[in-house]
């Protein structure tokens, strides 16, 4: 059965095109024998002015561009076109999602950044790039949507796919006189000149491009595409060994159970008393603040403590406190509004309790303990004691400042 298959898909592609040809002279072919040759020959031709002219050969040529007198391709310029456009298109996309459509705050940072942007942007602009040289090419040097070239199937065509060279001069060509062109093939050494003629189906406007049996063909190879690639990942790959490590994993999931241990629970608790390395358990975890007692701020004051205190804050503190700590956060009542940092009991506070509020979190707001380092808590109150200290600035500070 697959046998038969095969041979009627090679019998079908290796049918030659019986389209019947008609009276129009499509452009005299001439076969050359070595590369020197059709070069030379090649260079001649452009030499005598023909445009409308093409070189053919079993492999690509070194030097051929020139002795054509080829120009550089188009296709470029379509290319980056639409690279451009893609480029663009991306970027609006990105921005029209996160600050038009749904609008976020994460940690203070802006609805469209440009560096986030980056990776899908860079997508964008191969695809759009991608897919414009694949069509340019096409549509400008296979001259799409005739697929059907008048040089298909012909003795000249399966010489220069083998091991002849040879060159086709159009009988569109403004210069193009039968004897001259033939005279000028044979001068160059041209062994066989032959004549080549349209097929009735070349001389048509029609295109199979919109026939439905090419598009059903379309059609059907994605759809068989898809489902071959989706079953390959899904189940062939990863449910062969040694690639099954997807599915069969040395690991105990969540709520699972195991056979190693005597009472079959996966899940294990700490051993009492441990500690992680490194780590150093919060003492006033879920006490009130006023517990707080001999906690002080172990940062010296410096500009670089406070710079790094300003980015922390303005990241996690700032979406609900304001930049300036008035309470006045950006969050546009989807959250309730924290009281400002220059009451009366936040300036009397010591840095401990803001420590301890950062860290254990306090009334609605949460703990930072998992976002926010030690040490970055502790800039953090550095930085609010000047946001206090400027809001409630003295006549000496003024003279500072000054």
């Amino acid at each position: 059965m697959i046998k038969k298959l095969i041979a009627s898909i090679k019998e079908y592609d290796t049918k030659d095109d019986t389209t019947p040809r008609s009276k129009k002279l499509f452009g005299l072919a001439a076969l050359y024998n070595t590369p020197n040759e059709i070069i030379k020959a090649a260079s001649e031709v452009t030499e005598k002015g023909y445009e409308k002219f093409d070189v053919y050969t079993p492999y690509p040529l070194h030097g051929m561009d020139d002795a054509m007198g080829m120009k550089s391709s188009k296709v470029g310029y379509v290319s980056f076109t639409l690279g451009i456009t893609g480029m663009l298109l991306s970027l609006l996309m990105i921005w029209w999602m996160s600050s038009v459509n749904y609008p976020n705050i994460i940690g203070g940072k802006p609805f469209f950044s440009l560096p986030p942007a980056i990776p899908i942007t860079f997508e964008g602009t191969i695809l759009f790039t991608g897919i414009a040289t694949v069509l340019g090419m096409l549509i400008l040097f296979n001259q799409l949507p005739k697929i059907n070239s008048p040089l298909n199937d012909t003795d000249f065509m399966k010489n220069v796919s083998s091991d002849k060279y040879g060159i086709v001069i159009r009988t569109e060509d403004n210069k193009f006189q039968e004897a001259e062109v033939k005279k000028l093939f044979l001068s160059e050494g041209a062994y066989d000149i032959q004549e080549i003629y349209f097929r009735e189906s070349n001389l048509t406007t029609k295109t199979p491009l919109f026939d439905k049996k090419f598009i059903g063909a379309i059609i059907g190879t994605g759809i068989l595409t898809a489902a071959i690639t989706y079953l390959t990942l899904n189940y062939v790959l990863y449910s062969v060994v040694p690639f099954d490590w997807m599915w069969e994993q040395a690991r105990i999931d969540s709520q699972s159970k195991s056979s190693f241990f005597q009472n079959k629970a996966g899940m294990r608790p700490p051993v009492n008393g441990t500690v992680a390395r490194g780590f150093i358990p919060y003492e006033f975890k879920g006490m009130p603040d006023s517990s707080v007692k001999l906690l002080s701020n172990p940062l010296a004051v410096s500009k670089k403590t406070l710079e790094r205190g300003q980015d922390r804050y303005n990241i996690y503190c700032s979406p609900c406190h304001g930049y300036f700590g008035d309470g006045d956060g950006r969050l546009k009542g989807q959250f309730p509004k924290p009281p400002s940092l220059h009451t009366e009991k936040s300036l009397k506070w010591e840095d401990g309790n803001f420590y301890h509020v950062i860290t254990n979190g306090q009334n609605v707001m949460p703990s930072y303990a998992e976002q926010v380092k030690v040490d970055d808590r502790w800039a953090i109150i550095h930085y609010i004691r000047t946001l206090q200290r400027s809001k409630n600035a003295t006549d000496e500070d003024m003279d500072k400042a000054k």
